[in-house]
């Protein structure tokens, strides 16, 4: 559980502080959950009237189901997950681009694959029934205004909330609360996006293992057992297929026997996941930000998640960072001297670790979604090769769980304490 210990200190007194969390999404909820179990008062902000489970299949790190066991709840999205122990990535031609398997870095690390529904679940649910936590659902907040020493925030109809001590700004990669302070360096959308759909794998067909294949730059399929889901009890596999973004209406006027087609002549174990798809409208599109800040704060303010520090999802660390940045912003208050002191520690406590995922996002994607062709030349030439070389191995691997965070020679994360027992859809190894 999350260290309830009190934070910050003025004038050698503990006292709580009156925080407004912007979003309920997995930064917001899992912050608002951590600072209110310190003493806290959270008011968090959602702009949906009525949140629910959505989103398409994401991977749980080793740091990501640290970050939820601390704060109580990896049981129960356990329970939901369908257990990943390698990730494997073929060309058109069957040589093999990548192939990682956890084990190799700890005996008992793994990853998660999880609809984001569930995930959302779970957090929400437990940011709803904590002790100290408000939800405010339905109030889209759309303004920052620093008045002395608090800030006050400013929906769409021009209602004022607050004042609070410090907010937590965690709505997403579009967020548009970054105007309001001077932290933002790039905030673009990558041209590059992904389709999905979420099926139905009855058989078992789709387990322990993401997949990939690819042809070229252009082409990308992934596969990605993603557990029970929010409801019922089959379970399900997330497919993935890249695409340019200006490039979504002219699939949907090819029609989707011609896609079909081309992603089972890829790869034929897709065939049943996409006979499930009886409309285009079924299948959804994902689009990536890039979003850098420096530093993750400003006076009484800090960015939590993509809405500091988005990126493309090829890693697959998004939802990691996240949990992560919350409990991290959890620890800078404890025991500080000041807010400021709190969120000073904050940015220089995850510059290393978040410095890293988005240099290497920025540096892989290209490799895997671009139109430099060349790329995927390369790619499919060496990076299966470097995939058996010692060093590199062991690089791969900690980029994999989560653990990295400096370019050469870095001290890692601690690998988090793995779970013994494992629950219902996550079958032990």
């Amino acid at each position: 559980m999350c260290d309830p210990k009190r934070a910050v200190r003025e004038d050698e007194t503990e006292i709580a502080l009156d925080i407004g969390v912007i979003g309920c999404g997995t930064a917001g909820a899992a912050a608002a959950i951590a600072l209110a179990r310190q003493g806290h008062r959270v008011t968090v902000y959602e702009a949906v009237a009525d949140p629910g489970p959505v989103g398409a299949g994401i991977t749980l790190q080793p740091t990501g189901m640290g970050a939820l066991a601390r704060l109580g709840l990896l049981g129960p999205v356990l329970s939901r997950g369908a257990r990943i122990d390698r990730l494997r990535c073929l060309s058109r031609a069957g040589r093999t681009v990548l192939d990682l398997c956890y084990a190799d870095y700890h005996p008992r690390a793994f990853g998660l694959g999880l609809h984001r529904g569930v995930l959302f679940e779970v957090l929400f649910d437990a940011a709803r029934a904590q002790e100290g936590v408000t939800l405010r659902c339905g109030v889209a907040v759309e303004r920052l205004a620093l008045e002395r020493v608090r800030r006050v925030v400013i929906d769409r109809d021009g209602e004022r909330h607050g004042p609070h001590d410090l907010v937590v700004v965690a709505d997403g990669a579009r967020s548009q609360l970054r105007d309001d302070t001077r932290l933002t360096r790039r905030a673009t959308p990558y041209p590059w996006g992904a389709l999905w759909f979420i099926g139905e794998d009855r058989d078992g067909q789709f387990d322990r293992e993401l997949f990939q294949r690819v042809d070229g730059t252009g082409h990308m399929l992934g596969l990605l057992p993603s557990g029970l889901g929010p409801r019922g009890d089959a379970p399900l596999v997330s497919l993935f297929w890249s695409v340019r973004v200006d490039a979504v209406e002219r699939w949907r006027d090819g029609g989707l026997d011609a896609w079909k087609r081309q992603l089972e002549a890829l790869e034929p174990a897709s065939g049943p996941l996409l006979a499930q798809v009886d409309d285009a409208a079924d299948v959804l599109l994902a689009q990536y930000w890039d979003v850098v800040l420096s530093p993750w704060h400003a006076e009484r303010v800090v960015y939590l998640g993509d809405a500091a520090h988005a990126t493309s999802p090829q890693l697959g660390q998004g939802a990691n960072l996240a949990l992560v940045d919350a409990l991290a912003l959890a620890d800078s208050l404890a025991g500080a001297e000041s807010v400021h002191a709190a969120l000073a520690a904050y940015s220089r406590t995850r510059r290393h670790h978040l410095g890293y995922y988005q240099w290497a996002t920025r540096f892989l994607t290209p490799f895997f979604q671009s139109d430099q062709r060349w790329l995927g030349w390369l790619r499919d030439a060496f990076m299966g090769l470097a995939c058996r070389t010692p060093y590199v191995r062991t690089r791969m691997l900690r980029t994999m769980c989560g653990l990295d965070r400096g370019i050469l020679l870095a001290d890692p994360l601690p690998l988090p304490a793995m779970p013994k027992k494992l629950q219902a859809n996550v079958r032990p190894a």
